[in-house]
C-alpha cells in the first residue's frame, strides 16, 4: 500500500511540474484581446489559496473543530511569534522564485525552461552539504556532473527555424536563463532552509506551510504595490485572467 502512494505521488507530482510549465508557458504568451494578466498578482492569489487549503486540512486534523482549529493557530503561530518570523526568510525567497518562474517562461520556451531549471537539483545539493552536513556518494556528484552537462548542451546555440526566431524575439533570451538560474539558486537554499526548520521543530508541515503563506502574501502584495500598483488602479487585480490562468494558479497551489 504504501509502496503504490509512492508511486501515485511521484506520478502526480510530474503531472503537476509538467503541466505547470506548459500551462504557465501558454499564458503568458496566449494573446488575446485587453492587457496580459500580472504575474505578480497570480503568486499573491496563490499564496492565499495555499494558505486555505493548508487551514481546511488543520481543520479535519481538529477533528472538524473551530474551536480547536483556534486554539491550535493561537498556539503555534500568535503565541510564538519568534519561531514563525523565522518563515519570513524563506518566505520571502520563494516569493521571489515564483515571480522569476513567470519572467523566465515569458523569455524562454517550455523545454529550455524546463530542463534548466532541474540545476535547482545542483544547488539543493550544495546547500545540503554546507548548511545540513549531508554527504554525497560517487555516483550522486556524477549524476549531477552529467546533469550540468545535459543543461550546458540545452543552452548551446544551434540553427532553429525561422518561426523559433520570431516566437522568442518577443523577449529576451538571456533575461529568461538570468531568471531560471537565479530561481534555481533561490529554490535550493530556501528548500535546504525549510527543511533544516523542520526537522528541528514538532510543528506540522500544514502549520509551517500556513507561516510560510503569510509572509508570502505580505511579500507579494508589497511587490504589486511597488512593480504593478498603477496598472493594478487602472484596471484592477483580475485583469487579463482567463480559464488558463486560473490553472496556472490552481497548479502552483
Amino acid at each position: 500500500m504504501l509502496l503504490n502512494l509512492k508511486y501515485i505521488s511521484l506520478g502526480v507530482l510530474v503531472f503537476q511540474t509538467t503541466s505547470l510549465v506548459l500551462t504557465m508557458r501558454y499564458s503568458r504568451t496566449f494573446k488575446e484581446e485587453g492587457p496580459r494578466y500580472l504575474a505578480s498578482t497570480a503568486v499573491v492569489i496563490a499564496e492565499m489559496m495555499k494558505i486555505a487549503a493548508c487551514l481546511l486540512i488543520v481543520y479535519k486534523d481538529s477533528d472538524y473543530s473551530f474551536k480547536a482549529l483556534n486554539r491550535v493557530l493561537q498556539d503555534e503561530i500568535m503565541n510564538k511569534p519568534m519561531d514563525t518570523l523565522k518563515l519570513a526568510i524563506p518566505s520571502g525567497i520563494y516569493t521571489l522564485q515564483n515571480n522569476l518562474l513567470y519572467v523566465a517562461l515569458s523569455n524562454l520556451d517550455a523545454a529550455t525552461y524546463q530542463v534548466t531549471y532541474q540545476l535547482k537539483v545542483l544547488t539543493t545539493a550544495f546547500f545540503s552539504v554546507t548548511m545540513l552536513g549531508k554527504n554525497l556518494g560517487v555516483y550522486q556528484w556524477l549524476s549531477l556532473l552529467i546533469l550540468m552537462a545535459g543543461v550546458t548542451l540545452v543552452q548551446w546555440p544551434t540553427d532553429t527555424t525561422e518561426e523559433v526566431k520570431q516566437e522568442l524575439s518577443a523577449g529576451s533570451q538571456f533575461v529568461g536563463l538570468i531568471a531560471v538560474l537565479s530561481a534555481c539558486l533561490s529554490s535550493g537554499f530556501a528548500g535546504v532552509y525549510f527543511e533544516k526548520i523542520l526537522k528541528g521543530t514538532k510543528q506540522s508541515v500544514w502549520i509551517r506551510n500556513i507561516q510560510l503563506g503569510l509572509f508570502g502574501s505580505i511579500f507579494g502584495i508589497m511587490g504589486v504595490y511597488v512593480y504593478d500598483g498603477q496598472r493594478v488602479k487602472e484596471h484592477g487585480i483580475f485583469q487579463g485572467y482567463n480559464k488558463f490562468t486560473w490553472i496556472v494558479v490552481i497548479l502552483q497551489v
